[in-house]
């Protein structure tokens, strides 16, 4: 349950925000949007800024997912997890690599179930979010292995708008919806 009471479920207004939010959502608010709106302002800006790097980014969405979900179990943000966990299996990912991410670790040297991009991202983000650093070794397997800077820039920053979300997500104890 969360720490922060959340807004109502049918919030109306401000509408042209709200509006906006539901349009991101497929016409619902997440529990993360319910606590957002108690700033109306914040989820205006968030929703702009996650919506771009959610849908307007040219990185390869499968990739994309696995940073989120690398990022939600680094961090312990379940609810990160479960909304990004079903998005890499829409992306191609299969439930094995679900699974495996569960321990970012071990996932990051999986040749078996994660290719050379894959890995090299996984290790990136841990690394940015366990240590904020790069290692200058990492960076340069992850930008042979994504091919060009516009990549290597989008993966950090997917892992980096995701640090952010997972630090809201912990710190304002959000569950899943089906929880509260």
């Amino acid at each position: 349950m969360s720490s922060i009471s959340y807004v109502p479920i049918d919030l109306a207004e401000p509408k042209e925000i709200v509006d906006a939010v539901r349009a991101r959502r497929g016409g619902t608010l997440s529990n993360l949007d319910r606590i957002l709106l108690h700033s109306p302002n914040l989820a205006q800006g968030w929703n702009t800024y996650l919506g771009a790097v959610r849908q307007r980014l040219s990185i390869d969405p499968k990739l994309r997912e696995i940073i989120i979900c690398c990022v939600a179990i680094l961090n312990d943000a379940e609810y990160e997890f479960h909304h990004h966990a079903p998005e890499l299996l829409k992306a191609g990912g299969t439930q094995e690599q679900v699974d495996a991410l569960r321990d970012v670790t071990k996932a990051a040297s999986s040749e078996r179930l994660f290719n050379e991009a894959e890995r090299a991202a996984i290790q990136l983000t841990l690394e940015m979010t366990r240590n904020v650093r790069i290692k200058p070794e990492t960076l340069a397997r992850a930008r042979a292995a994504l091919g060009s800077d516009q990549a290597i820039v989008e993966a950090i920053a997917t892992g980096a708008a995701y640090n952010m979300v997972s630090r809201m997500i912990v710190a304002c104890g959000i569950s899943p919806e089906a929880e509260h």
